[in-house]
């Protein structure tokens, strides 16, 4: 059985074939339009890596961001464990700082790990991954919702889960109106904020469970297998971040609580806000299937049209958050590290003008969030837009 459209990068070790033939394989799109423009970008981007003698993987760097990173994320861990720090401001405020550590590492180490891009070795690609375990979600069902699902489907209803999210969000305008859905450009913040505590708890297992339904886990051994890693990291990780300090800790319970839970919001905060700002804009688009099942577009066109830039400019801010204000790149080329997207931009942008075809960027982080907020606004009050 062959696969319709070659998937992004990825980790796993299983096949997708049978998977996608059983489920989405009835999805595909033109292999005919704007070929011209597919060849063409993917020969200018090739070139610039044969003509420079670069690497599309990461180097030394990598490795030299990843530290920088961990320590973010788990310096106030140990700080607060052996300075014996009493006070329940800072005790909130280093959970605060580990949440942003945390979203980061998502961000630039465990995302490009999982897209087989951190390291030309594939080993150390995989080991890498599992940083996602350490940070409380699960490197299996993360790459088949983001690698295969996101990547492939961007913003089709019923497939990428990244817009399916919640019936207390209406991210497509193909998704059905509620009441609720006006005020969502108010309280979307706060279920953003959810998203890493979803990881923690409910999420993964309802993923794990889902993905056994499509039929990727062909039989009960390999589901309980997945089931039992699932199960036995979670607990290390509220072991590790929570039952540890409320033992060590010369503080209040609840203090420790809370800074656990400011910890998560502000990391599921950061996260969906970057991901969302990028996907869901006024200049989005979110195309359906027809009756065929066809969707009339070039899988590459099909990226530039969901997807947008943001604070292309800002050097500290794309080595903070992980190349993804370049997500119109890491879409286009999800198996390039994204230490090579600003340098590709500047090729990928040519292009489609030369092509005449959209290259959406917004000027700042800030204009992304507020046409993001702005888009909100008009799914919530409008049945079509």
């Amino acid at each position: 059985m062959k696969v319709i459209h070659r998937f992004p990068t990825t980790n796993l070790s299983f096949s997708f074939t049978e998977f996608f033939y059983m489920e989405f394989s009835k999805y595909r799109f033109s292999r005919k339009l704007n070929t011209d423009f597919a060849t063409e970008l993917k020969g200018r981007v090739n070139e610039y890596f044969s003509k420079n003698k670069i690497s599309k993987h990461g180097d030394y760097s990598m490795v030299i961001k990843s530290i920088v990173l961990f320590i973010i994320y788990l310096g106030p861990y140990f700080l607060m464990l052996f300075t014996g720090i009493e006070s329940i401001p800072v005790i909130i405020a280093m959970y605060a700082v580990m949440g942003s550590g945390k979203a980061f590492i998502g961000l630039s180490v465990m995302h490009d790990a999982n897209h087989g891009t951190f390291s030309k070795n594939r080993k150390f690609n995989d080991f890498v991954s599992k940083s996602m375990w350490l940070i409380g979600g699960s490197p299996t069902t993360w790459q088949l919702q983001h690698n295969v699902l996101h990547h492939t489907y961007t913003n089709v209803k019923g497939i990428d889960e990244d817009i399916d999210s919640t019936f207390l969000l209406r991210l497509s305008p193909h998704h059905p109106r509620l009441k609720v859905h006006k005020y969502q450009h108010l309280y979307a913040w706060f279920l953003y904020s959810l998203m890493t505590f979803l990881w923690i708890t409910t999420h993964d297992f309802q993923q794990l469970s889902r993905y056994k339904k499509y039929g990727l886990i062909k039989d009960k051994k390999e589901y309980k297998s997945h089931l039992f890693k699932v199960i036995s990291w979670k607990l290390f990780y509220y072991f590790y971040l929570l039952a540890i300090p409320l033992f060590f800790l010369n503080a209040p319970a609840l203090a420790i609580i809370a800074g656990f839970l400011t910890m998560h919001f502000v990391s599921g905060f950061i996260l969906a806000t970057i991901f969302q700002s990028a996907h869901v804009v006024p200049e989005s688009k979110f195309p359906i299937p027809d009756e065929k099942n066809k969707i009339e577009s070039n899988w590459l066109i099909h990226q530039l049209n969901t997807t947008s830039n943001f604070s292309q400019k800002s050097g500290w801010f794309t080595w903070l958050i992980g190349g993804l204000n370049y997500q119109i790149e890491h879409h286009l080329f999800p198996n390039i590290c994204h230490m090579h997207y600003r340098k590709i931009s500047h090729i990928v942008a040519q292009t489609a003008k030369d092509y005449g075809i959209p290259y959406n960027a917004q000027g700042s982080f800030f204009r992304a969030v507020f046409n993001h907020a702005k888009m909100l606004k008009m799914l919530g009050r409008y049945q079509t837009i």
